[in-house]
Parts: C-alpha cells; sequence; structure tokens
C-alpha cells in the first residue's frame, strides 16, 4: 500500500471513530452504480467527466433534437412551418443515420417511417 493509501485509510478510521460517519445521508442503502459495461474500459473515465459535467454524446444530442423536432411537427400550426420543421428532421434523421453504425429505428419516429413506406410502396406500383 502507498503511502497515500495508507493516510486516507488511517484518516477514514479516525473519522469513524470520532461518528463523523455515522449519519449519511443513505448510510445501509445500496449505491447506484451506473452501468458503464458498454463503454470501452479505456473511455470510461472520461465519459464519465462529460456526464458529471452535463454534455452528452453527440449522437444523444442529436435523438434528443429528433424528438424536439418531432414534437414542433406536431404542435405547429401552419402548413408552410410544419413542411420547413420536416424538412429539418428528414435532414436531422439523414445525419444521423449517416453517422451510425446500423440505421436508425424507424418505429421511433412513425411519420418518418409511414412516408418512408408511402414511398416506397408507390415505387412499387409505377414499376408495375
Amino acid at each position: 500500500m502507498d503511502i497515500f493509501s495508507s493516510l486516507a485509510e488511517k484518516r477514514i478510521e479516525e473519522a469513524i471513530r470520532r461518528g463523523e460517519l455515522d449519519n449519511l445521508p443513505g448510510a445501509g442503502k445500496p449505491l447506484k452504480l451506473d452501468d458503464d459495461s458498454a463503454i470501452p474500459e479505456d473511455l470510461r473515465m472520461s465519459y464519465r467527466l462529460l456526464k458529471n459535467a452535463g454534455f452528452i454524446p453527440p449522437e444523444l444530442e442529436d435523438l434528443k433534437e429528433l424528438v424536439k423536432l418531432k414534437d414542433l411537427i406536431a404542435s405547429t400550426c401552419g402548413e408552410e412551418e410544419r413542411s420547413k420543421r420536416a424538412k429539418e428532421l428528414n435532414f436531422k434523421l439523414l445525419k444521423v443515420n449517416m453517422s451510425r453504425k446500423r440505421p436508425l429505428d424507424l418505429d421511433a419516429i412513425p411519420e418518418y417511417k409511414e412516408k418512408m413506406l408511402a414511398g416506397l410502396t408507390a415505387k412499387d406500383k409505377a414499376k408495375s
């Protein structure tokens, strides 16, 4: 055990003897640990630092923006504004899909899925 670990252990034992650690909030309850098993071991510390500082990975930021755009489209009254937001949503979906190793699940955004299926159906009918 190095000198710092030894010093820390000694101070913790002294605090326990003095009763300074007796009535801490959460005493006797299990710790709430994040499951970071999907994050590569060499990136875990940096991800935790970013998370604690309030930053999120770009993929999550993009997904949050997709949800926001979807909500804006649903709440927008004017057809022109709705069309503008739909174009933004389509562009963002394209950007997200290009940056991912796997495509975005279209079930997450049913409006886009319906449009895409309608377009594919129209193409199939035109070929027939």
